[in-house]
């Protein structure tokens, strides 16, 4: 079952001589519990084209459609839902919030929304990421590793339709990327999570099911790696 599509993406910036085309009619779907990863060296429009799957940012032309919902046109509150409820964002950065502690940067989404947690399924998503034991610290007491499981248990909380990571293992050492990537790969199959993952590192790419190669903004190869 397709669970996004993109139709003809263009993303351009500035005007004139300084016009910069970060994307060019870029058009693919992904199929609902697939693992993609999308490479290409820097420039080549992967995180532009990320930013706007995830509705942080709006094509210039084109359409995204996810779970049958286009939502390259959604008003700014009506996307600030979507993305909440709907997309799972991991950064390299992290992005936790460094003035409350671990259970509440991962039931944020859940927090702001007004909704109960299901505890079971917290605790369970607790328990795959090792972070049991530090649910009570805050982000800065937490090394590189533990920071990025918080930052996946909070991606993965509210149930998305698909996870979104940018360079998750950017900023971490061989052990913890390799963990992470584990991790990514559990959630991919104990949850059918659907997983779109920008990584320059080649070997990561490969455990996934698809790679999608971009360059100058535009998708170059796309090859199955595994059904």
């Amino acid at each position: 079952m397709e669970i996004l599509r993109t139709e003809s993406l263009t993303k351009s910036y500035g005007e004139g001589e300084s016009k910069v085309i970060a994307l060019k009619d870029v058009t693919f779907s992904v199929e609902k519990g697939q693992f993609v990863s999308i490479v290409g060296a820097s420039g080549s429009g992967k995180s532009t084209l990320l930013h706007i799957l995830g509705g942080v940012d709006r094509p210039t032309s084109g359409k995204v459609f996810v779970e049958d919902r286009e939502i390259s046109t959604l008003k700014e509150n009506e996307l600030a839902l979507f993305r909440r409820r709907n997309v799972g964002l991991i950064y390299q950065f992290y992005n936790l919030i460094p003035t409350i502690n671990v259970k509440k940067n991962i039931l944020l989404p859940l927090l702001l929304d007004g909704r109960t947690p299901d505890m079971e399924h917290f605790n369970e998503i607790v328990s795959m990421l090792g972070l049991e034991n530090r649910l009570m610290h805050y982000p800065g007491q937490l090394s590189g590793g533990q920071q990025q499981r918080a930052a996946i248990g909070r991606a993965l909380i509210y149930r998305p339709a698909i996870i979104l990571a940018d360079e998750p293992t950017g900023n971490l050492d061989r052990k913890n990327s390799n963990d992470i990537l584990e991790l990514l790969k559990v959630s991919n199959r104990k949850y059918k999570q659907t997983i779109l993952l920008i990584t320059h590192d080649e070997k990561m790419a490969l455990e996934t099911d698809r790679i999608i190669t971009m360059e100058d903004g535009r998708i170059i190869s796309d090859e199955v790696i595994r059904q």
